[in-house]
This record gives structure tokens, C-alpha cells and sequence, in this order.
């Protein structure tokens, strides 16, 4: 079912026609029988005076006229149609949804909580009144089963160099998870304008041991910048002293000198120097 433009005239110039209709009677009958005048004026009025009504800006008003869907007036300000047709009001507004935290498995099976937020407005007042039995019930159950869905997709972290994560890649998942939603709410007349995740966490039994896995990631990272880093500069220092002549060193020397300068570029803690006051070796 889709949405179709409603019948509905300007209200305040039906007023005003009916005022005039009100007076013109009233005229005419002046000379006769004013009994009369005043009943089909009363007639007119409880004719008409029920197919006003009013509709507040962003706002719509579905239309029935016994069962049957007749149309949808979107026009805002004091509006007229004819007395039998039901009118229901919806709201065209953009909206919020905040799903609770949930627990699911990520990609990897790693329990984690999540939750997102959703923004949404009613693009087809026609679907949302008559597809499903509660517009508002449905987008917050096919949102929470959207990211149900899209959690287990994708790992928590990122462990290869391009995969996506739900926690390095924000804007992609995002992305993935709009997607989602909105091809569960399009058939309800739904709009999904953005869905982004509010609350993203390793679940508190596996919290610690995640994060010192984090943690000893991050370690070995670091010492694999420290490695590279020591061997440029051995190799520039080497490099240097050859070049310049400083001193002349057997590949014996070498292998202590580049020893012991990867101890003390590497090491964590500061190092002791050992002063030769004797001969050169």
C-alpha cells in the first residue's frame, strides 16, 4: 500500500464560504418564514463544521472512509474534507531510538555488549498505519535485531591488516549497520537517517583477559618500533665510522659494539655504562 494525496480544501475559505451560504439564507429568508432559515443554516453547520481540522507543521493526517484508505493530507494549518472520512494523526518529526545493552557473540564468538542509536522519521504514512500492527514497536524490535545481526558480522577488534572491526572501523559499520535497519523498516514506511553505536564493551567475564591481551599487543608493537629503529641507527653508527676513519674495527669489535648498543637502544630500563680506562679493547 502507498501513500496518496488525501481530499482536503482550506479550511479557513470554507469558512468563509459558509458564512456567506449562512448569510445569503438568512437574507432571503428575512421576509418569510425565519423558523426555516434557521434550520437549514443549523443543517449546514452539523454538515459541515465536522470535516474541519487542523494539522500541525510535520505533521500528517490518514484518511478512511468506511475501512478503505482514501488518502493522506500533509497540507499544514486549518483544513476541510468530507465529514465521513476518519482522520488519525501521525507525526513526520525525526526521531530517536536508543536500544538497551545487549550481549551477543561478535564474530569471532567473543561475548560483548552493545547498543546504537537510531535516527528515524515516517516517510510513508500509509505503510506505517496499515503494514504493520504498531510502527513504533517495529522499529525498535527490527532495531535491535539489525545490530544483533550486524554484531555477530564482524570482529571486536581488528586482527588483520584490512579486515573490519567494530571498533577500528566506526564509520563503515555505521554505514553497514543503516543499511541493516533500513531494509527491515523500508517496508513498514520507515526512513532511517543515521545509526551509530552508543556502547561498545568486551563483556565483564572476558574484560580482564581481553585487555591484557590489548595491552600485550600493544607491547610487542612497541618493542618491534624499538628493534627497527635500534638497528637504523647501529647500521648509521657503523656506517659513520667507517666512512670518517674514527677507528678501525675487526668484525670481533663490531659484534660487541652492535651488542651493546642494542642493549642499551632496547632496553626498557636505563643502562649502566662501563668506562675502559685501560687500553682501547
Amino acid at each position: 500500500m502507498q501513500e496518496k494525496k488525501g481530499f482536503s480544501l482550506n479550511g479557513y475559505a470554507v469558512f468563509v464560504i459558509l458564512l456567506v451560504i449562512a448569510g445569503f439564507v438568512l437574507s432571503q429568508a428575512a421576509t418569510n418564514n425565519i423558523n426555516i432559515a434557521t434550520v437549514i443554516v443549523a443543517m449546514i453547520a452539523v454538515l459541515t463544521i465536522p470535516g474541519f481540522f487542523m494539522v500541525q507543521p510535520n505533521q500528517a493526517m490518514v484518511m478512511t472512509f468506511f475501512g478503505s484508505y482514501v488518502g493522506t493530507v500533509k497540507s499544514n494549518g486549518l483544513q476541510w474534507t468530507i465529514p465521513l472520512f476518519i482522520r488519525k494523526s501521525i507525526s513526520l518529526r525525526i526521531r530517536n531510538f536508543e536500544s538497551n545493552q545487549m550481549k551477543v557473540n561478535d564474530y569471532h564468538g567473543n561475548p560483548i555488549e552493545i547498543a546504537t542509536v537510531v535516527v528515524w522519521s515516517v516517510d510513508d504514512t500509509a505503510e506505517a498505519f496499515f503494514e504493520v500492527d504498531d510502527y513504533l514497536s517495529f522499529v525498535n524490535i527490527q532495531s535491535e535485531s539489525a545490530l544483533r545481526n550486524m554484531a555477530i558480522s564482524y570482529p571486536y577488534d581488528q586482527h588483520e591488516g584490512d579486515e573490519i572491526a567494530l571498533r577500528s572501523h566506526p564509520q563503515e559499520i555505521s554505514q553497514a549497520l543503516k543499511e541493516e535497519i533500513q531494509q527491515r523498516l523500508g517496508k513498514a514506511g520507515m526512513k532511517v537517517h543515521e545509526a551509530r553505536i552508543s556502547h561498545l564493551a568486551y563483556a565483564p567475564e572476558i574484560a580482564n583477559a581481553m585487555l591484557q591481551r590489548q595491552q600485550a599487543s600493544a607491547i610487542i608493537a612497541a618493542r618491534s618500533m624499538i628493534v627497527d629503529g635500534a638497528v637504523g641507527m647501529v647500521e648509521m653508527a657503523l656506517s659513520q665510522l667507517s666512512a670518517k676513519h674514527i677507528v678501525e674495527l675487526d668484525e670481533e669489535r663490531k659484534a660487541a659494539m652492535v651488542s651493546n648498543l642494542l642493549v642499551v637502544l632496547c632496553s626498557d630500563k636505563s643502562t649502566q655504562p662501563v668506562v675502559n680506562t685501560g687500553s682501547l679493547y
